[in-house]
């Protein structure tokens, strides 16, 4: 027996924020699988899309994490402090300038060369955002500053290099959360990016 198709459709939008980001209410009316239809309210939060990036030596074993402030954190009983992979906003530019731009911005590596993997929606049930995930090798050479973000955009950011092995146990032990991060540090094992490459 063939199904009726599910479709939606947006009968009403009420902006209910416009600050940093903006918050809409949607109502919509969705047709089920089973052809009958069901009107329902949800709000979105739509903050652009983003980029992210897993930065590696090889020779030394080691990544480039970063750590700093999100307040959702301490809202939620936390110190607040994150440690997550380099990140941005697209802010209007395709992603591998973004992300070359991010990774300068934010821990002071010049990177040259990055490789796309996958995007992936972060939290599809309420936010727009769509993330576009890299990898990039880095050496001590690529180093033109000292990093920690842009302060007109309140980013106070810790550059931190660590082993790979050492950032994997973290994850599996709870001590880093961020879920991109994740993602990276587990591409990173099943890919076997510090396996060495003839």
């Amino acid at each position: 027996m063939s199904q009726s198709p599910r479709t939606a459709s947006i009968i009403d939008e009420q902006i209910l924020s416009e600050d940093w980001y903006s918050l809409k209410k949607y109502t919509v009316d969705y047709r089920r699988a089973d052809g009958t239809h069901q009107t329902y309210s949800r709000e979105v939060y739509n903050k652009g899309d983003g980029v992210t990036i897993f930065l590696y030596n090889r020779p030394l074993q080691s990544i480039i994490l970063t750590r700093q402030f999100r307040l959702p954190l301490m809202i939620q009983g936390e110190s607040g402090l994150l440690i997550e992979t380099a990140a941005g906003l697209l802010e209007g530019e395709d992603p591998i300038t973004r992300i070359r731009a991010e990774v300068e911005e934010e821990t002071g590596y010049r990177i040259n060369h990055v490789t796309k993997i996958f995007d992936a929606w972060m939290s599809p049930g309420a936010v727009t955002e769509k993330l576009h995930f890299f990898t990039a090798e880095y050496s001590h050479q690529d180093k033109v500053n000292s990093g920690g973000g842009l302060i007109t955009e309140g980013e106070d950011i810790e550059v931190i290099e660590m082993p790979f092995q050492q950032a994997f146990t973290m994850m599996t032990h709870g001590y880093i959360k961020d879920a991109k991060t994740i993602m990276l540090l587990q591409y990173a094992m099943i890919n076997k990016l510090f396996d060495d490459k003839e």
